[in-house]
Protein backbone atom coordinates (compact mmCIF):
# COMPACT_ATOMS: atom_id res chain seq x y z
CA UNK A 1 0.00 0.00 0.00
CA UNK A 2 3.15 2.37 0.70
CA UNK A 3 4.69 1.90 -2.47
CA UNK A 4 1.27 2.40 -4.17
CA UNK A 5 1.09 5.77 -2.60
CA UNK A 6 4.75 6.20 -3.46
CA UNK A 7 3.60 5.83 -7.01
CA UNK A 8 0.66 7.61 -7.17
CA UNK A 9 2.83 10.69 -5.35
CA UNK A 10 5.33 10.34 -8.13
CA UNK A 11 2.70 10.39 -11.11
CA UNK A 12 1.28 13.28 -9.38
CA UNK A 13 4.88 14.95 -9.09
CA UNK A 14 5.30 14.13 -12.49
CA UNK A 15 2.10 15.26 -14.37
CA UNK A 16 2.56 18.71 -12.84
CA UNK A 17 5.82 19.00 -13.67
CA UNK A 18 5.08 18.25 -16.92
CA UNK A 19 1.65 19.73 -17.57
CA UNK A 20 2.98 23.59 -18.66
CA UNK A 21 5.37 21.52 -20.97
CA UNK A 22 2.26 19.43 -22.64
CA UNK A 23 -0.39 22.32 -22.88
CA UNK A 24 2.37 24.10 -25.29
CA UNK A 25 3.26 21.22 -27.06
CA UNK A 26 -0.26 20.62 -27.62
CA UNK A 27 -1.07 24.73 -28.41
CA UNK A 28 1.86 23.89 -31.01
CA UNK A 29 0.21 21.30 -33.45
CA UNK A 30 -2.92 23.13 -33.78
CA UNK A 31 -4.51 24.54 -36.49
CA UNK A 32 -4.66 27.88 -37.16
CA UNK A 33 -8.00 28.02 -36.42
CA UNK A 34 -7.51 26.37 -33.57
CA UNK A 35 -5.75 28.83 -31.74
CA UNK A 36 -8.26 30.88 -31.30
CA UNK A 37 -11.23 28.58 -29.67
CA UNK A 38 -12.50 29.68 -26.68
CA UNK A 39 -12.53 27.42 -24.50
CA UNK A 40 -9.39 25.67 -25.86
CA UNK A 41 -10.01 22.13 -26.80
CA UNK A 42 -7.57 19.49 -25.87
CA UNK A 43 -7.42 17.36 -29.05
CA UNK A 44 -4.90 19.18 -31.28
CA UNK A 45 -5.13 18.50 -35.29
CA UNK A 46 -1.07 17.82 -35.35
CA UNK A 47 -0.99 19.88 -37.44
CA UNK A 48 2.91 21.42 -38.50
CA UNK A 49 2.02 24.76 -39.74
CA UNK A 50 3.12 26.61 -36.88
CA UNK A 51 6.76 24.89 -36.98
CA UNK A 52 7.04 25.50 -40.71
CA UNK A 53 6.58 29.68 -39.67
CA UNK A 54 9.21 29.35 -37.13
CA UNK A 55 11.20 27.86 -39.11
CA UNK A 56 10.62 29.66 -42.33
CA UNK A 57 9.42 33.37 -41.32
CA UNK A 58 11.70 33.53 -37.99
CA UNK A 59 15.89 33.04 -38.15
CA UNK A 60 15.35 30.27 -35.56
CA UNK A 61 18.16 28.72 -37.07
CA UNK A 62 20.40 31.27 -36.70
CA UNK A 63 19.04 31.89 -33.20
CA UNK A 64 19.83 28.24 -32.08
CA UNK A 65 23.35 28.34 -33.89
CA UNK A 66 23.95 31.52 -31.22
CA UNK A 67 22.74 29.60 -28.40
CA UNK A 68 24.74 26.45 -29.11
CA UNK A 69 27.75 28.70 -29.47
CA UNK A 70 27.82 30.43 -26.44
CA UNK A 71 26.43 27.52 -24.01
CA UNK A 72 29.34 25.27 -25.57
CA UNK A 73 31.93 27.88 -24.84
CA UNK A 74 30.41 28.98 -21.39
CA UNK A 75 30.56 25.31 -20.65
CA UNK A 76 34.17 24.96 -21.80
CA UNK A 77 35.44 27.93 -20.20
CA UNK A 78 32.99 27.94 -16.74
CA UNK A 79 34.32 23.74 -16.10
CA UNK A 80 38.19 24.69 -16.63
CA UNK A 81 38.30 27.48 -14.43
CA UNK A 82 35.86 26.15 -12.00
CA UNK A 83 38.30 23.07 -11.93
CA UNK A 84 41.34 25.22 -11.35
CA UNK A 85 39.88 26.73 -8.27
CA UNK A 86 38.18 23.54 -6.98
CA UNK A 87 41.12 21.52 -6.96
CA UNK A 88 43.18 24.25 -4.15
CA UNK A 89 39.80 24.92 -2.56
CA UNK A 90 39.24 20.91 -1.92
CA UNK A 91 42.91 19.66 -1.52
CA UNK A 92 45.15 22.42 -0.49
CA UNK A 93 45.43 23.59 3.13
CA UNK A 94 45.86 27.73 2.94
CA UNK A 95 44.59 30.57 5.27
CA UNK A 96 41.04 31.86 4.39
CA UNK A 97 39.84 28.37 2.57
CA UNK A 98 36.79 28.90 4.61
CA UNK A 99 36.42 32.08 3.31
CA UNK A 100 37.10 31.95 -0.18
CA UNK A 101 34.20 29.22 -0.35
CA UNK A 102 32.13 31.56 1.43
CA UNK A 103 32.90 34.48 -1.39
CA UNK A 104 32.08 32.28 -4.11
CA UNK A 105 28.67 31.39 -2.60
CA UNK A 106 27.57 35.06 -1.75
CA UNK A 107 28.92 35.70 -5.68
CA UNK A 108 25.87 33.85 -6.57
CA UNK A 109 23.52 35.34 -4.67
CA UNK A 110 23.71 38.58 -6.18
CA UNK A 111 20.61 39.60 -8.60
CA UNK A 112 21.38 40.01 -11.71
CA UNK A 113 19.91 43.17 -12.04
CA UNK A 114 22.47 44.56 -9.48
CA UNK A 115 25.59 43.21 -11.86
CA UNK A 116 24.28 44.52 -15.06
CA UNK A 117 24.80 47.50 -15.35
CA UNK A 118 28.92 47.25 -14.45
CA UNK A 119 29.11 44.35 -16.71
CA UNK A 120 27.42 46.06 -19.52
CA UNK A 121 29.73 49.24 -18.93
CA UNK A 122 32.75 46.85 -18.89
CA UNK A 123 31.55 45.87 -22.01
CA UNK A 124 31.17 48.40 -23.68
CA UNK A 125 34.26 50.09 -23.08
CA UNK A 126 36.37 47.07 -24.60
CA UNK A 127 34.21 47.07 -27.39
CA UNK A 128 32.41 43.55 -26.82
CA UNK A 129 28.93 44.33 -26.72
CA UNK A 130 26.71 42.58 -29.25
CA UNK A 131 29.35 39.73 -29.76
CA UNK A 132 29.08 36.51 -28.83
CA UNK A 133 32.40 36.51 -26.87
CA UNK A 134 30.95 39.55 -24.84
CA UNK A 135 27.72 37.55 -23.46
CA UNK A 136 29.88 34.50 -23.32
CA UNK A 137 32.18 36.22 -20.17
CA UNK A 138 29.33 37.13 -18.30
CA UNK A 139 27.58 33.78 -18.40
CA UNK A 140 31.23 32.13 -17.33
CA UNK A 141 31.58 34.51 -14.09
CA UNK A 142 27.62 33.76 -13.13
CA UNK A 143 28.27 29.90 -13.71
CA UNK A 144 31.39 29.71 -11.90
CA UNK A 145 29.73 29.30 -7.89
CA UNK A 146 28.02 25.65 -9.08
CA UNK A 147 31.03 24.82 -11.10
CA UNK A 148 33.09 25.37 -7.90
CA UNK A 149 30.90 23.80 -5.55
CA UNK A 150 30.32 20.83 -7.09
CA UNK A 151 33.66 19.75 -8.21
CA UNK A 152 34.98 20.98 -4.98
CA UNK A 153 32.56 18.54 -2.95
CA UNK A 154 33.97 15.55 -5.36
CA UNK A 155 37.12 16.43 -5.09
CA UNK A 156 37.41 16.33 -1.46
CA UNK A 157 35.92 13.11 -1.68
CA UNK A 158 39.05 11.50 -4.05
CA UNK A 159 41.31 9.14 -1.89
CA UNK A 160 44.48 11.15 -0.70
CA UNK A 161 46.31 7.80 -1.37
CA UNK A 162 45.31 8.63 -5.38
CA UNK A 163 47.28 12.08 -4.87
CA UNK A 164 50.14 10.84 -3.03
CA UNK A 165 50.72 8.12 -5.85
CA UNK A 166 50.33 10.84 -8.35
CA UNK A 167 52.80 13.31 -6.69
CA UNK A 168 55.83 10.15 -6.09
CA UNK A 169 55.66 10.01 -9.50
CA UNK A 170 56.64 13.35 -10.00
CA UNK A 171 53.74 14.99 -11.22
CA UNK A 172 52.92 18.58 -9.96
CA UNK A 173 49.57 19.76 -8.66
CA UNK A 174 48.14 20.76 -12.33
CA UNK A 175 49.00 17.54 -13.57
CA UNK A 176 47.69 16.33 -10.82
CA UNK A 177 44.33 18.05 -11.29
CA UNK A 178 44.72 17.22 -15.22
CA UNK A 179 45.57 13.69 -15.52
CA UNK A 180 44.13 12.30 -12.25
CA UNK A 181 40.94 14.71 -10.46
CA UNK A 182 39.28 15.08 -13.64
CA UNK A 183 39.25 11.20 -15.02
CA UNK A 184 38.27 10.30 -10.98
CA UNK A 185 35.20 13.11 -11.21
CA UNK A 186 34.40 12.73 -14.57
CA UNK A 187 30.50 12.14 -12.99
CA UNK A 188 30.47 15.20 -11.57
CA UNK A 189 32.46 17.01 -14.32
CA UNK A 190 29.59 15.95 -16.48
CA UNK A 191 26.44 16.78 -14.13
CA UNK A 192 28.40 20.53 -13.97
CA UNK A 193 28.93 20.65 -17.70
CA UNK A 194 25.26 19.56 -18.17
CA UNK A 195 23.96 21.92 -15.38
CA UNK A 196 25.73 25.10 -17.03
CA UNK A 197 25.03 24.73 -20.37
CA UNK A 198 21.37 24.64 -19.75
CA UNK A 199 21.97 27.87 -17.96
CA UNK A 200 23.65 29.42 -20.45
CA UNK A 201 21.16 28.06 -23.10
CA UNK A 202 18.26 29.15 -21.48
CA UNK A 203 19.55 32.69 -20.17
CA UNK A 204 17.46 35.90 -20.82
CA UNK A 205 18.27 39.20 -19.02
CA UNK A 206 21.74 39.40 -20.05
CA UNK A 207 21.10 38.22 -23.47
CA UNK A 208 18.49 41.01 -24.06
CA UNK A 209 20.58 44.01 -22.46
CA UNK A 210 23.88 43.06 -24.33
CA UNK A 211 22.86 41.03 -27.84
CA UNK A 212 20.56 43.81 -29.59
CA UNK A 213 21.71 42.96 -32.93
CA UNK A 214 19.69 40.42 -34.51
CA UNK A 215 22.59 38.67 -35.71
CA UNK A 216 23.93 37.65 -32.79
CA UNK A 217 20.97 36.84 -30.74
CA UNK A 218 20.42 33.96 -28.90
CA UNK A 219 16.92 31.56 -28.69
CA UNK A 220 15.13 33.06 -25.62
CA UNK A 221 15.73 36.69 -27.22
CA UNK A 222 14.91 35.43 -30.29
CA UNK A 223 11.54 34.02 -29.80
CA UNK A 224 10.27 37.30 -27.57
CA UNK A 225 10.82 39.09 -30.88
CA UNK A 226 7.89 37.09 -32.02
CA UNK A 227 4.71 39.31 -30.68
CA UNK A 228 4.08 41.96 -33.15
CA UNK A 229 2.66 45.40 -31.90
CA UNK A 230 -0.87 44.52 -32.37
CA UNK A 231 -1.14 40.63 -31.84
CA UNK A 232 0.56 37.88 -30.10
CA UNK A 233 1.20 34.69 -32.32
CA UNK A 234 0.72 31.83 -29.76
CA UNK A 235 0.94 29.25 -31.89
CA UNK A 236 4.34 30.07 -33.17
CA UNK A 237 5.47 30.64 -29.53
CA UNK A 238 4.47 27.72 -28.72
CA UNK A 239 6.46 26.02 -31.15
CA UNK A 240 9.32 27.59 -31.42
CA UNK A 241 9.47 26.73 -27.36
CA UNK A 242 9.13 23.03 -28.01
CA UNK A 243 11.81 23.29 -30.81
CA UNK A 244 14.49 24.59 -28.09
CA UNK A 245 13.02 22.94 -25.19
CA UNK A 246 12.90 19.37 -26.37
CA UNK A 247 16.49 18.61 -26.64
CA UNK A 248 17.40 19.95 -23.68
CA UNK A 249 14.63 17.71 -21.80
CA UNK A 250 15.75 14.52 -24.18
CA UNK A 251 19.26 14.94 -22.85
CA UNK A 252 18.20 15.12 -19.28
CA UNK A 253 15.99 12.41 -19.59
CA UNK A 254 18.54 10.23 -20.97
CA UNK A 255 21.53 11.26 -18.80
CA UNK A 256 19.78 11.70 -15.74
CA UNK A 257 21.11 8.88 -13.84
CA UNK A 258 24.72 10.46 -14.32
CA UNK A 259 23.70 13.94 -13.52
CA UNK A 260 22.10 12.52 -10.07
CA UNK A 261 24.99 10.29 -9.46
CA UNK A 262 27.15 13.71 -10.16
CA UNK A 263 25.53 15.52 -7.87
CA UNK A 264 25.10 13.50 -5.27
CA UNK A 265 28.27 11.69 -5.19
CA UNK A 266 30.51 14.24 -3.37
CA UNK A 267 27.91 14.39 -0.29
CA UNK A 268 28.89 10.86 0.33
CA UNK A 269 32.43 9.35 1.75
CA UNK A 270 33.80 6.44 0.50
Amino acid sequence: MRRLGLWAAGILIALASLGPFLWIALTSLKSPDQIDDSPPGLRPEFDLTFYHVVFSKHDFLQYAANSFVVALATTVLSIALGALAAYPLARIEFRFRRTVLALVLAASMFPQIALVGGVYRLLFDVGLVNTLPGIVLPYTGLSLPLSIWILTSFFREIPVEIEEAARVDGAGHLSTLVRVFLPVAAPAVFTAAILVFIFAWNEFFFALLILTDPAVQTLPVGIAKFPGQYQVPWGELAAAAVAATLPLILVVLILQRRIVRGLTAGAVKG
